[in-house]
């Protein structure tokens, strides 16, 4: 196998050329809400060429997702792609990537498609939960010299997890080489735990933060959840990031992981606490 070549930090490029104005007063730089802003058209003033997203699900397909959990996730998955068409625009080039892990892991496609170009291929289950080889299979491709080798400018990518148990292999290897890849570090991370079985603490371990992770115990709770968390995740993940004119000091890629990771954790949180206050009449379970 050839040596794979070290990537350099994901957003660096992609920030290279949105510095602002420097002001007189500085913020904490834990301040995210004052510190930064997010720029909705970058184009337009900027002038940057149009930059690459690619939002990556890993899906378990074990035994346990069989029959109507199985179901009902292709039935939103389905859904959801016209809903992600509508992220980015004309600004960004979104791609889809589907990882699906049970006692073999396998790629939908080969390489991650245009979400203009993107059909769903619907997904069986069967076999055990190797949720650390799919970690490992993820940090091989998540690479320059893999599924993140657009000659545009990249912004890091989306990785959504959804499991419905807990791993029957090594998560917590396949976690730690995972979390020396560059993208993963500065890439924004979101979990679903499917019904009683999952473990969300151990989901937090993936996301490294228990605001960007839900759970759904139901087919209805379900479909809301991977539209909050995909949509949500893509639309911040879409944005550029640009200094408020209270701060005077370049934004380094920490900067921009933790202030759209934050930003992530919080609007989750608010429209899930939201649809949760909502009368909405949820199934009994699987």
């Amino acid at each position: 196998m050839s040596k794979k070549k070290k990537d350099s930090s994901p957003e660096q490029a992609a920030n290279t050329q949105e510095t602002a104005q420097a002001a007189a007063d500085t913020k904490p730089a834990d301040d995210f809400d004052d510190m930064f802003d997010f720029d909705d058209d970058p184009l337009g003033a900027t002038g940057v060429s149009r930059k690459s997203l690619v939002i990556f699900f890993l899906i378990d397909t074990s035994g346990s997702m069989k029959g109507t959990k199985m179901g009902e996730l292709n039935t939103v998955m389905e859904e959801l792609i016209p809903e992600i068409r509508k992220v980015g625009e004309a600004d960004t080039e979104v791609k889809i990537a589907v990882l699906t892990f049970s006692t073999d892991v396998k790629w939908m496609y080969s390489e991650p498609i245009a979400i203009e170009e993107f059909e769903w291929a619907r997904l069986s289950a069967s076999g055990v939960t190797s949720m650390g080889a799919a970690f490992k299979e993820l940090s091989a491709r998540m690479s320059r010299n893999s599924f993140l080798n657009s000659p545009s400018l990249s912004f890091a990518p989306v990785i959504f997890l959804m499991t419905d148990g807990y791993p029957s292999d090594d998560y917590k290897e396949g976690l730690k080489e995972l979390s020396s890849n560059s993208w993963y570090k500065f890439g924004l991370k979101a979990a679903l735990g499917i019904g009683n079985e999952a473990n969300d603490d151990m989901l937090a371990e993936f996301t490294g933060n228990k605001d960007t992770v839900v759970h759904a115990y139901s087919g209805n709770q379900l479909a809301q959840m991977i539209k909050i968390v995909a949509v949500t995740a893509s639309q911040i993940g879409s944005k550029s990031m640009t200094l408020s004119d209270q701060n005077d000091a370049e934004l380094s890629d920490e900067d921009v992981y933790a202030a759209k990771q934050k930003m992530l954790g919080q609007q989750i949180q608010e429209l899930v606490n939201q649809n949760d206050s909502d009368d909405v009449s949820f199934d009994t379970g699987w």
